[in-house]
């Protein structure tokens, strides 16, 4: 049976709203992350791509309130009534059309006041209190204190954020481990194949740091010279159109698309995140016509090949296909996929981290060239010059890079299993509809 529980406005719960400065500071290198509507995704504060602000502009643009622990961070456009709520040691700014919204914590707990703002209740004044506009739809500041919601009692508020915080706290656990993995597989391929760390340090003799002696010998101990520079002694320096193969996918056409599911996964541009790696939130289905060289598999490397644009933030990055979406898929045609010759003593494992390291990106990304598009074309994967390791040293990096993402997957896959649980708790905890002693069971 739901919880018969009165609607309470957050003005009478205690709940006060902070508007934010209406302009923008000045970016810098480094500094306080400034929060702009990008930075709120599915209830937390994502601030890989934050700008930086300086110490004198973050002092400036927080002297209305500093965001604390449990502050909800709303924004009143562009999506209005998405949020995301401050999490413990987090100083920030926030930027324009942003909000703070802050529980005094009579009414509602505030590490509550996060899941209170993501319910379907929530969702309903959302709907009645916005105004439609020809650009963009918005919220305005008098009415968000006006939002009717119904509380439960103080005792299951903090019954409540307990459940769903320790399932989103495992998610969170999740994306970090798997950022730590990443970044750790990133260092080894810069420290192998790009700095020659271990070559160097023979060179030196010195014992290459935190490697086996099986791998350390692997390296030789002196460089040679080449075309492109000094690079290990007896590494061959070939074009790198003699190692793969690059097909472009598949000129799709709309009504093929399906929002049910139905039909082949279809990978595409928005399926690799800037800087690499692969987006999930980017998958579309297709049930139209296509040739078998617009098929894929899983571990297959894709590679964007088009970007609105000229910053090269995306054009020329690369992921490799999940085992997720099933044995087979599709690719558009503003991706290549790109496989290496059985010749080649490449793997997908390391052309992946090759392609993503900046040095490589850039020499690529710079073959581009569009007016209004930017375009990628087929022989900039074919012509640059590049060092080939021995065969043993790229199967050791392989089987590295190859388990740590066998281990993102893994986590990815538990991830996405906490939040189906997580937002299917969410309303029926919310409405009473489930026992807060039952939801802990589950989870």
């Amino acid at each position: 049976m739901a919880r018969d529980t009165k609607a309470t406005s957050l003005r009478e719960a205690g709940v006060v709203l902070i508007d934010c400065d209406h302009r923008t500071p000045p970016p810098a290198n480094e500094g306080y992350p400034y929060v702009a509507i990008p930075q709120l995704k599915q209830g937390r504060l994502d601030l890989t791509e934050a700008r930086r602000i300086t110490r004198e502009h973050f002092e400036e643009w927080t002297r209305k309130a500093r965001p604390q622990p449990y502050d909800v961070v709303l924004s009143r456009r562009c999506n209005p009534g998405e949020t995301a709520f401050v999490p413990h040691g987090l100083e920030c700014a926030l930027g324009q059309n942003l909000v703070l919204l802050r529980a005094d914590g009579k009414k509602v707990f505030p590490p509550f006041l996060r899941w209170l703002v993501r319910g379907p209740q929530w969702w309903a004044q959302i709907g009645k209190f916005i105004n439609v506009g020809a650009v963009f739809d918005s919220l305005k500041c008098a009415d968000i204190p006006n939002f009717c919601l119904p509380l439960p009692s103080l005792a299951e508020q903090e019954a409540i954020a307990h459940v769903l915080g320790t399932l989103d706290d495992k998610i969170e656990l999740n994306r970090r481990m798997n950022e730590t993995l990443e970044a750790m597989v990133r260092a080894i391929f810069k420290s192998w194949f790009v700095d020659f760390d271990p070559v160097r340090a023979k060179a030196a003799g010195r014992k290459p740091a935190d490697m086996d002696a099986a791998t350390a010998a692997l390296f030789p101990a002196a460089f040679q010279d080449s075309p492109i520079g000094p690079v290990p002694k007896g590494w061959p320096v070939e074009r790198f159109g003699q190692h793969i193969t690059a097909v472009r996918g598949l000129s799709y056409n709309g009504e093929g698309l399906r929002d049910d599911r139905t039909g082949l996964p279809m990978h595409n541009l928005n399926s690799i995140y800037e800087g690499g790696g692969y987006k999930h939130e980017g998958i579309k289905y297709y049930a139209g016509e296509y040739r078998d060289k617009h098929l894929l598999k899983p571990g297959d490397m894709i590679v964007t090949n088009t970007e609105q644009g000229f910053d090269h933030l995306l054009i020329g990055h690369a992921a490799i296909v999940p085992e997720r979406y099933g044995p087979q898929g599709l690719f558009s045609h503003h991706i290549y996929r790109v496989r290496p010759k059985p010749s080649s003593p490449f793997s997908t494992n390391y052309l992946v981290e090759l392609f993503n390291t900046p040095r490589w990106h850039s020499w690529i990304s710079g073959f581009s060239n569009g007016t209004t598009i930017n375009m990628l074309p087929p022989d900039a994967l074919e012509m640059p010059m590049l060092a080939v390791p021995p065969p043993e040293l790229v199967s050791t990096f392989t089987a590295l890079a190859a388990s740590v993402h066998g281990a993102t997957e893994m986590n990815l896959d538990q991830s996405r299993t906490l939040a189906a649980l997580r937002d299917a708790l969410l309303p029926k905890l919310l409405s009473g509809k489930l026992p807060v002693n039952a939801a802990e069971e589950v989870s």
